[in-house]
């Protein structure tokens, strides 16, 4: 199996609604992303997966020995190996890999936050640092747009917070601010036992709120001339919005059931938006040769 090959099927076979977006990308750029995100499912599986934090941290110590090589030009990793190319094509800095790797190694030290400034930090380790080498990928032209990558980053982050409260629970962690559950009166041990409040529910929404409001800065921020090639963050936020959509006609009920959006319906959305992104470009270039 090739190192692509590898990605692909990492990618794939996690049923992230991340792979959806991948679809409509050059070929070049859809492996670069594809390694991209194949080596954070690979530091996050780390995490997730060993129940011992010793082991999990020697684990996570070898891949930031194997970033080192990586950038040396000697990988040993499939996932490092098909990064080497889009090493060359593109400005993606070693210090942003080593900071997905700082944020995974947070899961092992901390698992309360006391307020959101220590959330957003751990947000925007695990998931803007990825949004600003994707932008990278995709290509720029104004540095807003790096603005409008790193915000999206923290967006998707902070849906996938209410999304997972329930699982994140059973492993002893919880993501919401601790001055916010005593704002909601929420004792934290009884959000451990899954219990779904009217209070939680509240808090949820206030989350969610949150949320929608990084969507609108982030998306607001994002240049018209640097849109078609963000386009696949563009596909990725209408259906993380539309995710969070479901989760409150729901009723937040996150504690008795996992939301999800069938891979049909995720294809659908990712199509409709590429379709759309397709149009504003071509009535962009007509307006410009009036």
């Amino acid at each position: 199996m090739s190192p692509d090959q590898y990605c692909q099927d990492k990618a794939a076979r996690s049923g992230s609604s991340f792979y959806y977006s991948f679809l409509f990308l050059p070929a070049a750029q859809r492996r670069a992303i594809t390694a991209l995100y194949a080596f954070c499912r690979e530091v996050d599986d780390v995490v997730d997966e060993c129940s011992d934090t010793d082991v999990a941290r020697r684990k996570l110590d070898w891949w930031r020995e194997e970033l080192e090589r990586c950038f040396a030009g000697e990988p040993r990793h499939p996932v490092t190996q098909a990064l080497q190319q889009p090493l060359a094509d593109h400005n993606l800095p070693i210090e942003y890999f080593q900071e997905i790797i700082d944020g995974m190694t947070m899961d092992l030290d901390q698992t309360r936050y006391e307020s959101f400034n220590e959330l957003a930090l751990y947000c925007h380790r695990v998931a803007g640092v990825v949004g600003l080498l994707s932008a990278e990928i995709f290509g720029y032209r104004h540095r807003d747009t790096l603005k409008y990558a790193q915000q999206l980053g923290t967006a998707f982050q902070l849906t996938n917070i209410i999304r997972d409260v329930r699982e994140d629970a059973e492993r002893g962690r919880i993501y919401l601010p601790l001055d916010e559950l005593l704002e909601y009166r929420i004792n934290p041990h009884n959000l451990l036992q899954g219990n779904l409040t009217d209070e939680l529910h509240d808090l949820l929404a206030f989350q969610a709120q949150r949320a929608r409001q990084y969507y609108q800065r982030a998306l607001s921020q994002l240049p018209v001339q640097d849109r078609y090639a963000q386009r696949s963050g563009v596909i990725m936020a209408a259906i993380y919005q539309t995710l969070l959509d479901e989760m409150e006609a729901d009723g937040f009920r996150v504690m008795q059931q996992r939301v999800r959006l069938t891979p049909i319906r995720k294809l659908w959305i990712a199509w409709k938006t590429a379709r759309r992104e397709r149009r504003h470009r071509q009535r962009g270039k007509s307006s410009a040769h009036a």
